[in-house]
């Protein structure tokens, strides 16, 4: 994710500070320190850094829990909202997207259960201790996780309630539909929140926002999965490329992006073979750092995964969200490069693929391949 700052990396997994993050801080210290003073400042900031620590906690429940069947998780990032935990991929089978779902919020519930013993205060999800009226810090914190822990289970897509719906719908129908129907579920709920924040709250139109834009980008997702099935590699793959040469200049590759499309330059020794990847952001920074003469084999990202045409898209799409890479290559039966595949010209297949199945007369044949 752009604009965050890696402050660790635990069991392979990186944790990221989002600058948004930092510009919350401070605007909670200021907001503290012109209401109560000084003191009143540091104690509230103080108090939002040990929330997110939780957060990031509740993140590695659902980490340690993937890491058991197999899902590795790239990095979290912290972000005013929450935490965001990338997964290299999203498990199909309900069972361990049920145990990953709930082990998020089941930290929040041991972290709330631990802070009780030591207070002796039971959490509440009433305002005065969320807000601090009267409440020592640690019953606050205890009766924050609480809440945490049952606002994430709102069956609503990006919340690990949405997740649990769409893995209980799965034990009933496929993936694809469970998800659908979640994501509704998840829109309805947002509209809801919408209209109670029209009605005087603010962030509940912030929340709704953020659970809609979570609920239509996972059907959208859903949806691709859903269409990949029956097709193969070269149905999705972009085979009209301009290519480059691991001796090729950078300024060579910079008049190329000028007039081509393309995002991503694949590069191609002289017997065919995918040597690597050149991005557009990476010809910038080097032209920018007055490297022109420099050679697309040393700023090219190396080693990009490749499948055979006649494999699957759902391996594509697979490969694509377990690589780091923006897109892949496709090789022949002699290993040479014949095109490529992004997550843009897939979706640019699946949405023609749409529009031709909404637009067909209900009488008409498929188009055969």
């Amino acid at each position: 994710m752009t604009w965050s700052i890696p402050i660790g990396r635990f069991g392979g997994t990186t944790v990221r500070l989002h600058v948004t993050f930092l510009l919350f801080l401070a605007w909670i210290g200021a907001a503290y320190a012109m209401r109560s003073g000084m003191r009143a400042a540091i104690d509230g900031v103080l108090l939002i850094t040990a929330v997110f620590a939780c957060v990031v906690l509740h993140e590695f429940g659902h980490v340690i829990a993937a890491r058991h069947y197999g899902v590795a998780t790239r990095d979290i990032t912290l972000l005013p909202i929450g935490g965001v935990a990338r997964m290299a991929r999203i498990p199909e089978q309900p069972t361990q997207e049920l145990v990953i779902a709930l082990a998020g919020p089941a930290v929040n519930l041991v972290i709330a259960a631990i802070l009780y013993a030591v207070t002796q205060t039971a959490p509440h999800l009433s305002a005065a201790d969320l807000q601090g009226q009267g409440v020592g810090m640690l019953s606050r914190l205890s009766s924050i996780n609480l809440f945490l822990a049952v606002f994430n289970l709102i069956p609503a897509f990006p919340m690990d309630g949405g997740r649990v719906l769409r893995a209980l719908l799965t034990y009933r129908m496929d993936h694809a539909r469970a998800t659908q129907l979640a994501a509704s579920v998840g829109q309805g709920i947002a509209f809801l929140f919408g209209l109670l924040g029209l009605l005087g709250n603010p962030l509940l139109l912030f929340i709704a926002l953020f659970v809609y834009l979570g609920a239509a980008t996972e059907a959208q997702g859903a949806l691709f999965r859903q269409l990949a099935h029956g097709m193969i590699v070269a149905d999705v793959m972009t085979t009209h490329l301009e290519t480059l040469s691991p001796d090729s200049r950078i300024d060579e590759a910079a008049l190329r992006m000028i007039h081509t499309p393309q995002q991503e330059f694949p590069v191609v020794d002289g017997q065919g073979k995918l040597c690597g990847l050149l991005t557009h952001a990476a010809i910038l920074r080097t032209m920018h750092e007055g490297k022109a003469d420099a050679a697309v084999g040393d700023i090219m990202i190396p080693d990009i995964a490749s499948l055979h045409p006649y494999q699957t898209a759902d391996d594509a799409l697979r490969l694509l969200e377990e690589s780091q890479v923006p897109a892949i290559g496709v090789k022949d039966g002699q290993g040479r490069f014949v095109g490529l595949i992004s997550r843009a010209n897939i979706g640019e297949v699946m949405t023609i693929h749409v529009l031709r199945d909404r637009n067909r007369p209900p009488s008409a044949l498929p188009l055969s391949r």
